[in-house]
């Protein structure tokens, strides 16, 4: 990976401490790296550019790659340190616990390495790390018999009882793996199923039962198969019920503030799926409950969580007529940069379409256009299904714009790439609505007759307003405004009032 692609990871205040960190290491003042790192920051330079930029007296290409590669080394370090400040400070502990224990036994001093084993062992079992009570039980038989304190009866017991919750957090990543196995298939055949007999039958198979013992990570696996079997076949609201009774037994859970990471994950996941299926107001009251749980740890959950929060939070205002807070909301984030890259660009693509639907369609594609990346970037990045998002909301601000030669070749463009794969993934309608975006574009005046309303009604496949997504919505509330010829804002949250009514 080149140190340029690091480098753009890197959040506004990731860059400030970067710099601060290559300071403290500097000990000569005329050390180029800081000045290297803040060109490639900018990115507004080639390679060759940057090197002669550096060494304006004379090309010194060779000094330039070893600065480049000690950049790169800094940067390794530096990410390295940030993220074990960041990571869960306990499981730090009982890794470091460990290692220093079996030193201090190794060298014969019993007393001392029993003594931070014990330590290792209570924080191990407060955080649920069967992983890591299986080695620390396992150095306590090995040294057994220089252990005056505990019998090996007792050891021998207590590292059988953990073996079976460690046993059981391997079984159901498994039952992660198979379930995911099975969505992949179904996205590309596009069968129907019925998710909680699915997870059930897979459970019943692996001999796991769905309980409170589960530990808080294996209960956030499950709702992560929700989640991934709601994205793939787009029904949310089949999956809603199963979340909300899993979180039931999360929020009794005796661990749950010691499984903060996972629990955040688990609101915000709970969140969304609530959002998609049009309930924003309990949406927004998960997206609190996510927020306190972040403050609760700030330090080292903000960074990773915040981002994902303000995206659901804008998305929900603009959905409940407050658009104007919603753009402005959105406005005041992308003025810095971040280093959640998927949470971003999801930012700016909502903000593109918040712009869309107030009618200001110079606004919305100035700022679209500012997605330079590749197709195969994005695809990388965020998703397939984002780039053929991306690429429709492209497509209409064309029409709206009347860039007719840009729009057709757009048009050729998405169908040559995205055709097949709709097809196979029976998304068909997304080409039926192109067929209409298109006839819109070649004559407006025949979209609002009878006919064509008629002819709409028998093209799609509805699947009934409560059920379908608020995303797929949103396209089709394009093409109803332009049909019924009013405000496109008013005509999305009418059809959205009107899902929420069933």
């Amino acid at each position: 990976m080149k140190v340029e692609q690091l480098i753009k990871s890197f959040s506004t205040e990731d860059c400030k401490k970067f710099i601060t960190f290559l300071q403290k290491k500097n000990r000569r003042t005329d050390v180029k790296n800081v000045e290297l790192f803040k060109l490639l920051y900018e990115g507004e330079l080639s390679s060759e550019e940057v090197c002669k930029q550096l060494y304006p007296k004379a090309i010194k290409k060779d000094a330039y790659h070893a600065l480049r590669k000690r950049l790169y080394e800094s940067v390794i370090n530096f990410l390295a340190s940030e993220n074990l400040e960041e990571e869960n400070t306990d499981k730090v502990a009982v890794i470091k616990y460990i290692l220093v224990a079996k030193s201090f036994l190794q060298q014969k001093q019993f007393p001392l390495g029993f003594s931070i084993l014990n330590k290792a062992e209570v924080i191990a079992k407060e955080y649920q790390l069967y992983a890591y009570l299986n080695e620390i039980y396992h150095i306590k038989i090995e040294y057994a018999d220089v252990n005056t304190k505990e019998s090996l009866d007792e050891l021998i017991h207590q590292f059988k009882e953990n073996q079976q919750f460690y046993i059981l957090e391997e079984e159901l990543n498994i039952v992660y793996a198979k379930i995911k196995d099975i969505l992949r298939k179904i996205s590309h055949e596009g069968a129907v199923i019925d998710f909680q007999k699915l997870v059930l039958g897979i459970l019943n198979e692996q001999q796991i039962t769905i309980d409170s013992m589960m530990s808080f990570k294996s209960l956030y696996k499950l709702l992560t198969i929700a989640s991934i079997s709601a994205f793939v076949t787009k029904d949310y609201l089949q999956v809603e019920s199963f979340m909300l009774e899993m979180y039931a037994l999360l929020k009794e859970h005796p661990n749950k503030e010691k499984g903060r990471f996972y629990h955040i994950q688990v609101l915000y996941m709970i969140a969304n799926t609530l959002f998609r299926t049009k309930q924003f107001k309990k949406s927004m009251e998960f997206l609190e409950l996510m927020k306190h749980e972040i403050l609760q740890n700030k330090r080292a959950y903000h960074r990773l969580f915040m981002l994902k929060y303000e995206l659901l939070y804008g998305l929900n205002l603009n959905y409940t007529h407050k658009q104007a807070l919603a753009i402005e909301y959105f406005e005041s984030i992308l003025k810095k940069k971040h280093s959640d890259i998927i949470s971003e660009l999801d930012i700016q693509l909502s903000l593109v379409v918040f712009y869309a639907q107030n009618n200001e369609w110079s606004k919305a594609y100035k700022l679209l256009s500012k997605l330079r990346h590749t197709d195969a970037w994005y695809t990388e990045k965020v998703g397939k299904e984002w780039v053929i998002k991306k690429s429709l909301i492209e497509l209409l601000l064309l029409v709206e714009l009347d860039y007719l030669d840009l729009f057709e070749s757009r048009l050729l463009r998405f169908k040559r790439q995205f055709a097949a794969y709709l097809k196979e993934i029976e998304q068909e309608r997304v080409l039926i609505f192109l067929q209409y975006v298109d006839a819109y574009y070649r004559k407006p005046t025949t979209i609002t007759t009878e006919a064509f309303f008629d002819k709409v009604e028998n093209s799609f496949e509805w699947i009934g307003a409560k059920q379908e997504d608020i995303f797929v919505m949103s396209f089709y509330a394009w093409l109803k405004s332009k049909m019924i010829e009013e405000p496109l804002y008013k005509v999305t949250l009418d059809l959205i009032a009107q899902a929420q009514q069933l």
